[in-house]
């Protein structure tokens, strides 16, 4: 969703508040009962009092404090593209990231493999600011080890030919080409900075509630030179987001505050919606029922639990080891019984090596580079691990995404600690890890053996060979202002169908265009009782019209100066299928 940031900001920056407070009105008919039930929305009522927001216990004492007219919450693919615009608009920008490694998707979350409309790809019609970006990517380098047999260091266009798409690379170059987008967009704005390993801990607000004055983070600072991420988010999530010191890092409290003489811009740029859950701001959670949204394909009724399924990607390698990774796999103790793991694999059809096949189709170092190559593997050759039914963590039990109630519970109002299901992700984990297991056993032959990479020299630089964090695809989504028929604006099904009636004209408004197949990564609980999961929304992109993605996607309700920079726009379940994907 980088391309959302890049149009909107120049809309954004100066006087906007108004515009928003005021939304324009429209004549198009709702589609059937489109989201006109605003109080079934999570947050309405509490945010109507004057300053009904979170205060943080214990607030310490900010070591650093930044100044900045835009703020970025999450230095995801969209995030640092909404950083670098605001920047090249000339005006001082702050971004955090919680991992390493700017770039979200293409770098910490190991999805560096570019999957875009076909349709797009064929007309070439692009933003020049995507283009732009990919083209950076290519020209990163990539480190290789002595056993690919090719020479040390390779430009990743020297090394791409997959079949997902046009471009696949190493998550490194994603990070580094991400950082380096940055650096070239300061020098329009050089006061302002950026940093990663900080996590998101608050905000304050004015005394109405309408206004962000100041966002809190705490940077954290490896006491180990030699410091390899886990791999293992589960593992580290909640010291990552402590305000304390501990064996492993030392912590930097950092305060963003406005300038003194105008608010400032805050953009929350989380995949899974951080500062929209911590301040409760109005919004969906979940599968969106037929009640609420009037889709042909939602569920029969709400489930708040069954967020699109999450991923741990890993790599492989056709690389002999003498099977020392996959022995190392098998130490690892399942969290369900081996045989449950197993039953949700599935190729469904494809052949691993060769022709159409799931090495070559997310491949991100090839001996050969370009479509020449794309049917074949050969020795010496790395793929990255991003499939369905596979690595997808799709059960419900317990749910990724905490709810406005486990939030409250949990005391993360007053402790912000990521708003996540530890035990969730402890869960996706291993079931990636048994997933890499069940591989090397079932695929790797003789003349193609299988390699499972880990370690700080790996392509996703972990000990565990997972993803820094996962993909997640779906988080909160937020209501936006009234406008378009609805009272909570929200872009549905029939607004992105060619064959569907009642889809609404965002041309007046559009600040960004989406095209891509709805594709829902469904939800279950193991038990089998009903997930009211969107999954038969699900369809190929022929039947898709180009999404225009207007500003009230991007504005909350109850809050003045906030803006939604990626997924956690204003669209339904369904709706995300199509608007999470890369551009």
């Amino acid at each position: 969703m980088a391309l959302l940031s890049s149009t909107f900001l120049l809309l954004a920056f100066r006087g906007a508040s108004e515009y928003w407070r005021q939304p324009l009105e429209f004549t198009q008919r709702p589609v059937g009962q489109i989201v006109n039930r605003a109080e079934v929305a999570t947050g309405i009522r509490q945010i109507q009092t004057a300053n009904g927001r979170p205060t943080l216990t214990p607030l310490p004492l900010a070591e650093e404090v930044w100044t900045c007219e835009v703020v970025v919450i999450g230095g995801t693919l969209g995030g640092v593209a909404a950083a670098a615009q605001a920047m090249k608009t000339g005006v001082t920008t702050c971004l955090i990231e919680l991992t390493p490694w700017m770039g979200g998707q293409i770098s910490s979350q190991g999805v560096s493999a570019i999957d875009e409309s076909r349709a797009m790809r064929w007309r070439r019609n692009f933003s020049p600011s995507w283009e732009a970006f990919k083209a950076l990517i290519k020209r990163q380098p990539v480190y290789l080890p002595p056993w690919t047999g090719l020479p040390a260091q390779l430009s990743v266009d020297q090394t791409n030919s997959c079949w997902v798409g046009e471009l696949c690379f190493t998550p490194r170059a994603g990070a580094t080409a991400a950082e380096m987008w940055l650096r070239e967009a300061a020098k329009s704005a050089p006061e302002s900075r950026w940093a990663t390993s900080t996590a998101f801990k608050g905000a304050a607000f004015d005394a109405s509630g309408r206004y962000v004055t100041a966002v809190y983070g705490v940077r954290r600072i490896p006491l180990d030179p030699g410091y390899v991420p886990t791999g293992r988010l589960s593992q580290e999530l909640e010291r990552w987001y402590a305000w304390s010191d501990d064996e492993a890092y030392n912590k930097i409290p950092i305060r963003l505050q406005s300038p003194p003489d105008r608010p400032m811009i805050v953009i929350d740029a989380t995949d899974t919606g951080e500062l929209v859950g911590w301040a409760n701001l109005p919004h969906r959670l979940g599968s969106d029922g037929q009640a609420f949204t009037g889709e042909v394909n939602a569920p029969v009724q709400d489930n708040p639990d069954c967020t699109q399924a999450f991923t741990y990607p890993f790599v492989l390698a056709t690389l002999n080891d003498k099977n020392e990774s996959l022995r190392a796999l098998q130490k690892i103790d399942p969290v369900l019984s081996k045989a449950e793991h197993r039953n949700e694999f599935d190729l469904e059809g494809f052949p691993f090596f060769n022709f159409g096949s799931v090495f070559n189709y997310r491949r991100i170092v090839s001996q050969v580079a370009g479509n020449s190559n794309v049917n074949l593997t050969r020795p010496g050759e790395i793929t990255l691990i991003n499939w369905n039914k596979g690595n997808d963590w799709h059960f419900m039990d317990p749910p990724l995404v905490f709810t406005e109630e486990d939030i409250r519970l949990s005391g993360q109002r007053q402790d912000w600690l990521g708003g996540l299901s530890i035990e969730s992700l402890n869960y996706g984990e291993i079931h990636a890890l048994k997933f890499a297991e069940w591989l090397i056993e079932t695929e790797a032959t003789n003349k193609l053996p299988l390699t499972f990479l880990s370690g700080s020299t790996s392509p996703l630089g972990t000990q565990s060979g997972l993803s820094i964090a996962p993909y997640i695809r779906e988080g909160r989504r937020i209501l936006g202002r009234p406008a378009y028929g609805q009272d909570s604006f929200m872009a549905v099904e029939a607004d992105l169908r060619e064959d569907m009636t009642g889809g609404r004209d965002f041309r007046a408004t559009a600040v960004a265009l989406a095209h891509y197949d709805i594709d829902i990564h469904g939800c279950r609980y193991r038990s089998w009782r009903p997930s009211y999961e969107a999954a038969g929304a699900s369809i190929k992109e022929f039947v898709v019209r180009p999404l225009q993605i207007p500003l009230e996607a991007l504005v909350p309700q109850g809050v003045d100066n906030v803006l939604i920079g990626g997924k956690s726009i204003a669209v339904s379940h369904i709706v995300n299928g199509v608007t999470r994907v890369h551009y």
